[in-house]
């Protein structure tokens, strides 16, 4: 389905943050396993836990979490990034593990261009000396959700706007004007 005027729902992770086996449930890509359960209702409890232990220990290092410190270079880096390439952005959030935000892009590739921002962010952050881990800050790949109507399009901005309420730091296009 093609995105409404070119608006998505983007979701990113912190490198770590959804693992293979989360209890909170989870996806094969491409749906290549079934799944019983996801984040609304998740499996039975230890239903995946050998699976998860094992994705746990494939990783190559420990799982990053956004410190309050850090999360304003994290969101504002990415959110200028995206600006400066020509996206509309009138919404963002980033909690400690997760970003949400929501973006007119000019061309259908949307992780494109949060990928760009991603790896810029994880440098603005190494540069200002804010994280000396080695590794960048994100997991692989986001999810662009096609917006299908107006309506849709404010509830998704209500969703993301709710996150500030559970913690996540915000940027809306209001912030422009400061």
């Amino acid at each position: 389905m093609p995105a409404w005027r070119n608006w998505y729902h983007v979701t990113a992770h912190a490198y770590g943050a959804w693992l293979r086996g989360d209890a909170r449930g989870w996806r094969a890509r491409h749906h290549r396993e079934h799944v019983v359960g996801d984040y609304k209702h998740p499996p039975k409890p230890g239903a995946f836990a050998e699976l998860h232990h094992r994705s746990a220990t494939l990783m190559n290092r420990e799982a990053v979490t956004f410190e309050e410190h850090v999360r304003s270079a994290v969101l504002l880096a990415m959110v200028e990034k995206l600006r400066a390439s020509g996206v509309e952005v009138i919404i963002a959030a980033l909690d400690s593990k997760h970003l949400h935000l929501l973006a007119r892009f000019e061309d259908d590739r949307p992780r494109h261009w949060i990928g760009i921002a991603k790896k810029h962010s994880s440098h603005i952050v190494r540069q200002e000396g804010l994280r000396i881990d080695s590794g960048g800050l994100w997991g692989k790949r986001s999810r662009a959700e096609p917006i299908r109507d107006r309506a849709h399009q404010l509830n998704a901005f209500r969703y993301i706007a709710a996150h500030g309420a559970k913690g996540a730091i915000m940027w809306t296009f209001r912030d422009l004007k400061k």
